[in-house]
């Protein structure tokens, strides 16, 4: 299962993208354009990371910081196009655990995300699909015991289908993920799927199944499903 995360964000357009990279990554998202309802999400919606713009109507991304500081043990990621050194200090020095400056790529801020829970101990780090080992900090796969070498976009596509063992994804789920954006042709998720499936049945049955019409999934052997 995937954390919650509470998004305070006042410009719709990046709020909304961030909210739909987060859900598609698995998480379960509440996004606001100002912190309002700060105290009331903290009490009720109970997140396990905060991402906050510092340029926010009413109080700012600082003074919302402190107050989700002195209230909860969430992880706190702050987003700004602020680009000074000293905002940077400040953010950090106040207790924020990562700073992420505009423009980003949504791929890196959903990487960003899940760094700063698995830092905080709210995200696992290691998945076992039968005898497929994925270990996303040690950035190491390993199928019956024999380690597996992967590009870095194979293994952010396999840590992706891995964290969401048994769901079927889409390609356009798999294309926000891994690349960010949902602009590029569909057959990239084909050809990558198609080599990472090649690696990982070198060493054992087919693990990376394909449901046709919908997507993928990562799951168990089936006895029907050979490897072609």
């Amino acid at each position: 299962m995937g954390s919650s995360i509470l998004v305070i964000e006042d410009s719709t357009p990046i709020r909304i993208a961030i909210a739909a990279a987060l859900t598609v990554a698995g998480h379960s998202v509440v996004a606001r354009g100002d912190g309002d309802l700060l105290e009331v999400d903290l009490a009720e919606f109970r997140p396990d990371a905060v991402l906050l713009d510092v340029m926010l109507p009413g109080s700012d991304g600082f003074a919302l910081l402190e107050i989700v500081r002195r209230r909860t043990d969430a992880g706190i990621l702050m987003v700004t196009a602020r680009d000074a050194v000293t905002d940077r200090l400040h953010g950090l020095t106040e207790g924020a655990d990562d700073y992420v400056m505009k423009p980003f790529e949504m791929a890196e801020l959903v990487a960003r995300v899940d760094a700063v829970l698995r830092r905080r101990g709210r995200g696992s780090t290691i998945v076992h699909v039968d005898d497929l080992v994925v270990d996303a900090d040690a950035a190491r796969v390993l199928r019956g015991g024999t380690p597996i070498t992967l590009t870095a976009t194979e293994f952010r596509m396999l840590c992706f289908l891995a964290r969401r063992r048994g769901r079927v994804l889409t390609k356009t789920q798999i294309l926000t993920a891994v690349w960010g954006y949902e602009h590029y042709d569909p057959n990239l998720v084909e050809v990558h799927v198609s080599a990472l499936r090649r690696k990982l049945e070198e060493h054992g049955p087919r693990l990376l199944h394909t449901e046709r019409g919908l997507g993928y999934t990562l799951d168990s052997a089936r006895p029907t499903d050979v490897p072609s």
